[in-house]
């Protein structure tokens, strides 16, 4: 969750070293480095009932889940994010410990705050790393998730699933209940009134 800009331009490089030793994260973007809010209960549980599910799910394929703490690397558009949750199964991401450049998924879960980012300039950026197959949005509010997969045309097609769906993500022949994945996730009145 992007939350305020530093003042002026550092390169990649600098920008890596100094986050090796921060106390605070911070995503960069061309040039400017970003200092990240803290995340709610829902979104930190529905992050880690994600993970969790994809991590016991591929144990012994070869491909790696990532959860809030790795960078993902856009290397043409000079951009590093945090994602909620990322796998990669390239295994030139083994080199490479502090970020991955070769995700086939990634998983943001919506915030007030960011879902606007997350849905449209982080989604474009996101569309510039060639091995991403799908791109997940996971609303905190209600049971909808909203997975963006990318057709043999390379056009991202929109998948929405909602309460009593499975969730189905074909980048890593994975399905998971909607019930599952908001699994301890408790929705406020309000949001309860907005789901019926």
């Amino acid at each position: 969750m992007i939350a305020a800009p530093s003042q002026y331009y550092i390169s990649p490089e600098e920008y890596l070293a100094r986050e090796e030793n921060s106390p605070l994260k911070h995503e960069y973007i061309r040039g400017e480095v970003w200092a990240m809010a803290g995340a709610n209960d829902a979104h930190v549980t529905i992050s880690l009932n994600m993970a969790s599910a994809l991590k016991n799910h591929l144990r012994g394929s070869g491909c790696r889940v990532f959860i809030a703490d790795m960078k993902a690397r856009i290397e043409k558009a000079n951009i590093f994010y945090y994602p909620d949750v990322m796998v990669t199964c390239d295994e030139c991401d083994r080199a490479t410990p502090t970020f991955k450049k070769y995700p086939c998924l990634i998983v943001e879960v919506l915030s007030k705050s960011t879902e606007a980012f997350d849905r449209g300039d982080k989604f474009a950026d996101y569309q510039q790393i060639e091995t991403l197959q799908e791109y997940v949005l996971i609303n905190q509010k209600r049971q909808r998730v909203e997975c963006f997969r990318r057709n043999s045309e390379g056009l991202w097609v929109l998948y929405t699933y909602t309460p009593g769906s499975e969730v189905h993500l074909a980048s890593v022949n994975f399905h998971i209940s909607i019930d599952a994945l908001y699994e301890d996730v408790t929705f406020t009145e309000n949001e309860v009134e907005e789901k019926n």
